[in-house]
């Protein structure tokens, strides 16, 4: 009997932290298929109070999806002119493999838009038919993505919701993948 009063106990304790911490089974989707997180990420805290990495674990810009549900991470290659979105959890450490052949980014500049289109790459760890990794060598999308008063935004479906956010203007002093 002592034994079921206290596996009782137990079990209705994580209950309560399962409730309160605001878990979503959803947001666990793809965590065994990558790496460890970096052990020397820093941690911001955000306008919403939780604690984020300043940047992506590939070096490269954060993008919100979804309300945190997910997250994608930027990462523009000067020399060769390539960009490539990584699809995140939503702590923004790991990725997150997902069944698309591409995402879009639309991009408005001087009053007029562009779509372009980038191609799922998968890693070596995403499952077949899922991608984390998404590329493209077209260099006028990096340029665009320079300019200042250029707005992007990225367009992607995960497990069939359609999701989009807003890519963070350009920082001139941001590391890039060279």
């Amino acid at each position: 009997m002592n034994n079921i009063l206290t596996n009782g106990v137990a079990v209705a304790l994580c209950l309560v932290g399962f409730t309160f911490n605001g878990c979503d089974s959803n947001t666990d989707q793809g965590k065994s298929f990558d790496e460890a997180a970096p052990e020397d990420v820093t941690m911001v805290e955000d306008d919403h109070g939780h604690d984020h990495p300043s940047e992506g674990p590939h070096h490269g810009s954060l993008i919100e999806l979804g309300k945190e549900a997910y997250h994608a991470e930027l990462v523009h290659d000067e020399k060769s002119g390539s960009v490539t979105i990584y699809i995140l959890d939503s702590g923004a450490t790991k990725n997150v493999p997902v069944k698309a052949e591409s995402v879009l980014i639309n991009a408005k500049h001087d009053g007029k838009g562009q779509q372009f289109t980038l191609t799922a790459a998968r890693e070596a760890n995403d499952p077949e038919g899922q991608s984390s990794r998404f590329s493209t060598q077209d260099k006028a999308l990096g340029e665009l993505l320079e300019e200042h008063d250029t707005d992007a935004r990225l367009v992607l479906e995960i497990e069939g919701k359609s999701y989009s956010g807003k890519i963070p203007a350009h920082d001139h002093d941001h590391k890039h993948a060279h």
